[in-house]
């Protein structure tokens, strides 16, 4: 592939964005626009060896992050001339089983999943929408996270509803955070020495957003987010697993309606709702009972999630953490496999604690479970997948 690809992956309350040439594997230009709705909104821009470029927010939505992308590019350089833009959408149902480039038809689908994502595909396709309008005649390409979980087998994404709700509605676990998967997978396979074909992996994507995918043979069999990311793992603003008749119950006890009562699990929950931010940085940072509190329910569920998918996949060879507080947090990752000794998984105390930015073993050697650190890039696997459909 000629050329560099630019790559958007616009989350809930951020943009991360790479410059990627596929020749030499080098990254020209990567950044980050975080807190995106929040006072304190930050663009951090990186290109060449000298210092970044900054820039304060507040970016109230996401079309402002993209336009200060945009503006980094022409302050800080380089020139931005892809040949491609691959973009990370998160919602593409049954419908999208791998990349596709984007065109009106597939803009019109990705709006149409939106209530399965109502945080992810809109800013999703404001992304799409800014990019198509910077490089016109440039082909965008469309990377969903949930293609990779579409191998979960009937009895994993089942639920146990009304046979209408699953027939007409498409009720049904869909599982996310796909990207990543696929791409540490097969870097702890390469780590590991051994063929990803016959490996068992528990994935623990810890970020804002949080997940835990149980992977054989390179598929997934089961994941802990499901029709929604809201589902699964306590996360930075979403609930994660709560009583299905709680929607009910606010109704009949306060009137409240389903759509304040989602937006309240999906924007209020997580550790924002135990501690006030959900931010992991800020509440490592304090040790109060609230902080103290969030943290044991949040590594509590990791754990839960790690013990049932030892159970479901009989073996596991690896637990990989990867996303920001996975890769960057060794008191989360000590704490979410406290005790699991009996299974073969411990944490070396010395390891855990060793910053370091490469992928690494962080179990004791020789243990029976390898514990790994594999940081995710799934900006590199956007373009990779972006350069296989688009060809040579």
């Amino acid at each position: 592939m000629a050329g560099r690809i630019l790559v958007l992956n616009t989350g809930s309350s951020s943009i991360k964005y790479e410059l990627v040439d596929m020749r030499t594997r080098e990254r020209p230009a990567r950044g980050l626009v975080e807190r995106i709705g929040e006072e304190r909104g930050r663009l951090t821009h990186h290109a060449g060896d000298g210092p970044p470029y900054v820039r304060e927010g507040p970016f109230p939505g996401h079309g402002e992050g993209l336009d200060a992308v945009m503006e980094a590019f022409e302050m800080a350089g380089p020139e931005l001339d892809p040949v491609a833009v691959g973009h990370r959408v998160v919602h593409g149902g049954t419908r999208f089983t791998e990349a596709v480039l984007i065109d009106d038809e597939v803009i019109g689908a990705i709006e149409e999943l939106a209530p399965l994502a109502p945080l992810h595909n809109p800013v999703n396709l404001t992304g799409i929408r800014v990019a198509r309008t910077a490089f016109p005649g440039v082909p965008q390409v469309a990377v969903f996270d949930t293609a990779f979980q579409l191998t979960l087998p009937p009895e994993a994404y089942t639920y146990a509803v009304p046979r209408d709700w699953r027939e007409r509605l498409g009720v049904r676990r869909f599982g996310f955070h796909g990207t990543s998967c696929a791409y540490v997978s097969r870097r702890a396979a390469a780590f590991l020495g051994r063929d990803l074909a016959g490996l068992n992996l528990i994935v623990l994507h810890l970020g804002n957003g949080a997940s835990a995918t149980a992977i054989s043979g390179g598929l997934s069999v089961d994941t802990s987010m499901g029709m929604t990311p809201l589902e699964g793992l306590v996360m930075g603003t979403r609930s994660g697993d709560v009583d299905p008749a709680l929607g009910g119950y606010l109704a009949r006890v306060d009137g409240m309606d389903a759509r304040r009562a989602e937006s309240a699990l999906d924007r209020h929950g997580g550790l924002l709702a135990l501690a006030g931010t959900g931010d992991m940085r800020e509440v490592r940072a304090r040790d109060d009972a609230e902080a103290r509190l969030a943290l044991a329910v949040y590594t509590r569920r990791i754990r839960k999630y790690v013990g049932a998918y030892y159970a479901l996949l009989g073996r596991v060879d690896a637990i990989v953490f990867t996303g920001g507080v996975g890769e960057h947090d060794a008191a989360t990752r000590a704490e979410s496999l406290a005790g699991l000794d009996r299974l073969g998984i411990a944490v070396d105390p010395a390891l855990n604690a060793a910053a370091s930015p490469d992928e690494r073993a962080v179990s004791p050697p020789g243990a029976e479970v390898a514990v790994l650190v594999i940081p995710t890039d799934e900006e590199w696997e956007i373009a990779r997948q972006a350069v296989a459909l688009i060809g040579p």
